[in-house]
């Protein structure tokens, strides 16, 4: 699949959205992409997450981890697609760890995988989680790059789209000086 393919998909369903939105990692963006309007019809997931899987199918993956929730879908899908397990972190009082009695042996080979990345910070939350639990993180990937390959995930990565998207900080936000509140979809936002 090329990028333009993956990003008609995410256009045709309504999932690239234009406004003022307060990203998960506290930034402000003029785009946001909503993962879940694709991931919901499930031969979309299973098509997209095949493409990334790809990638690594040489790699000797033992598990597929994602941050919950945004991930979720991605993980299975990917897991799906190498014959590995899923499993989800999540978050406790705000830390992202293991729960559900899902487990990570030692030395069992990790992918790491999110739907978007802007900054990184969940995923490099989520190969901390691993690391923790004595997993060797092989990669990490994701559908989509909105930072223009330049988030540090300090893991080898992937991703199927490469995006740059601006990004502000609050105070330095032009929509916010025009007068624009930001709304914020997402895993952890408004609906």
């Amino acid at each position: 699949m090329t990028q333009d393919e993956v990003l008609d998909i995410y256009r045709k369903t309504g999932a690239l959205l234009t406004g003022h939105f307060l990203l998960s990692s506290g930034l402000h963006s003029e785009q946001y992409l909503q993962s879940a309007l694709v991931l919901q019809q499930p031969d979309t997931a299973t098509k997209l997450c095949a493409e990334l899987a790809k990638h690594f199918l040489d790699q000797r993956i033992d598990v597929v981890i994602a941050p919950a929730l945004g991930g979720v879908f991605v993980s299975h899908e990917t897991a799906r697609a190498l014959h590995v397990r899923a499993i989800f972190a999540e978050r406790v009082n705000g830390v992202l760890t293991l729960r559900r009695g899902f487990a990570i042996a030692p030395g069992e080979r990790v992918l790491v995988v999110e739907d978007v990345i802007t900054t990184g910070k969940s995923t490099r939350e989520t190969i901390e989680v691993v690391r923790q639990a004595g997993g060797d993180v092989i990669a990490a990937a994701s559908l989509v790059d909105r930072s223009g390959g330049k988030a540090d995930i300090g893991v080898p990565y992937r991703s199927l789209v490469t995006l740059t998207v601006p990004t502000y900080e609050a105070a330095a936000c032009p929509l916010c000086k025009s007068g624009s509140t930001p709304v914020k979809p997402g895993s952890r936002g408004l609906k």
